[in-house]
């Protein structure tokens, strides 16, 4: 294992490289694939569904992961974890897994060289063998098989007092740890940058005047898709999504029923598009796709069918202008203008 922790050093380019599992270094290889979405939090959504399928971390329920962090007394976030620490929690909880879905083979050696490999990857790229267990949890949470409201519930109570209430401080350590998943995936530009303070002030707006925040408070804030973590409700989206089936035809391709995502113009009538088209922004001559634009994970319902309908034949009477003075946004800036890093953010 001292092999595999420490940093290796590429002597031709002068360049530092961490040490990754074979299958880890083909993984990567393989998201690059997704690299023509235009959207990031679909790009980086659709990337970590990739890693939390090849960790099987998409198997494992957030109840599964609690007990073993349990068992394992992983339980003071600021405590410091090594590598033999880590690896016996890790081995724990896929375990675990092998016991509950025994239809499913699991290779646990894999899975624990693949999961280790990914989580030193986003909290220790140095390769000191440290990380502490706020970060192990913030890793493995993420990316386990929940409803996000659980998820978001969780984080928030590792951070929290024994009031259930939130300073600053902490709120700060939580999103700090949240926005290196992104971030490790060279996607953190998109999410606001490395600064998580924006994002902590954005959420305290929501109990104006206090110094702690209740649990309430981060829900309704989450709510809203906050910039810094909308890759976490989009993830949810994608594994949903997955499944889906549309009856429908692609404006673009012709793709009938439309698998995934499906997207429907609120401007023009009967105009649906899969999501390979959509996402990557590919049209045909002549097809110019007006928005706004409404998604579905899951099939629609004749009440949607309607409200569509009527939303449609109102915005056919709407001005070009009006959508430029009201447009709208799929996620909570937290940035001003003038706290942007950069023009990529």
């Amino acid at each position: 294992w001292r092999e595999r922790i420490h940093t290796h050093t590429n002597d031709h380019q002068g360049q530092t490289t961490c040490w990754d599992h074979p299958k880890m270094t083909e993984l990567y290889q393989a998201l690059a694939d997704l690299n023509n979405i235009k959207f990031s939090a679909y790009r980086t959504a659709m990337k970590l569904r990739r890693v939390q399928k090849a960790l099987r971390l998409d198997l494992l329920t957030l109840v599964s992961v609690v007990d073993v962090f349990r068992e394992q007394d992983l339980q003071h976030g600021e405590h410091v974890m090594d590598v033999v620490e880590m690896i016996h929690a890790l081995t724990g909880l896929y375990e675990r897994l092998e016991e509950e879905r025994r239809a499913i083979v699991v290779n646990i050696p894999l899975c624990v060289d693949m999961c280790l490999n990914w989580l030193l990857n986003v909290y220790d790229s140095g390769r000191n063998g440290k990380m502490r267990v706020l970060s192990f949890k913030t890793g493995l949470v993420s990316l386990c098989n929940a409803d996000v409201q659980e998820k978001y519930k969780y984080l928030f109570r590792q951070v929290s007092g024994p009031g259930g209430l939130t300073d600053q401080r902490h709120l700060t350590m939580l999103l700090y740890e949240a926005i290196q998943i992104p971030r490790q995936l060279g996607e953190v530009a998109a999410f606001g940058g490395s600064n998580v303070e924006p994002s902590v002030r954005s959420c305290f707006r929501m109990a104006p005047g206090k110094l702690a925040i209740e649990v309430s408070h981060f829900l309704e804030w989450m709510s809203l898709e906050p910039q810094s973590v909308v890759w976490l409700a989009v993830l949810q989206r994608v594994a949903v999504a997955e499944s889906a089936k549309h009856q429908a035809k692609c404006y673009i391709c012709k793709q009938c029923p439309i698998k995934g995502f499906r997207y429907r113009s609120l401007k023009q009538f009967n105009v649906d598009i899969c999501q390979t088209c959509f996402l990557t922004g590919r049209t045909t001559k002549g097809k110019k796709l007006h928005y706004p634009i409404m998604e579905y994970y899951t099939p629609t319902t004749s009440g949607e069918k309607m409200r569509d309908f009527a939303k449609t034949l109102k915005n056919k009477f709407r001005s070009k202008q009006y959508f430029s003075k009201h447009p709208q946004r799929g996620y909570l800036p937290v940035q001003s203008v003038l706290e942007a890093e950069n023009s990529e953010t």
